[in-house]
């Protein structure tokens, strides 16, 4: 079994479920890497197809994905200004490990929505 138990900070900066893990499968940022799956995206194409994500929150998870690695920001100067995101070797790495969780996901949904229903009666 995975060592999760961490009693210092340092023992929760260095265990690969807290340093890692849960920062790509946040709600927000394993939405964003299925989004770029298919190819780099502009800000505003990227928010578009999300739908429910704040230009804030878009922007601030899209920083933490770049600065691990995950996707690349591109600028290009234009005119206009346009800013592309577009996942690095690693993005799709990380995806081709995510997409059976998402696959999961999707197959249970109605099981656990079920679970839940009954939980709140």
């Amino acid at each position: 079994m995975v060592k999760v138990t961490a009693h210092t900070k340092e023992e929760a900066e260095n265990c690969p479920v807290r340093s890692v893990l849960t920062k790509v499968t946040a709600k927000w940022n394993l939405l964003i890497l299925l989004t770029l799956e298919d190819g780099e995206l502009r800000f505003g194409e990227l928010k578009r197809a999300i739908g429910d994500v704040t230009q804030r929150v878009l922007t601030e998870n899209l920083r933490l994905l770049e600065r691990d690695g995950h996707l690349t920001r591109t600028v290009h100067p234009g005119p206009p200004l346009a800013v592309y995101y577009a996942l690095t070797e690693q993005g799709f790495d990380l995806l081709r490990v995510l997409k059976p969780l998402v696959g999961w996901a999707a197959q249970n949904f109605g099981d656990i929505s079920e679970a839940r229903a009954r939980a709140a009666e």
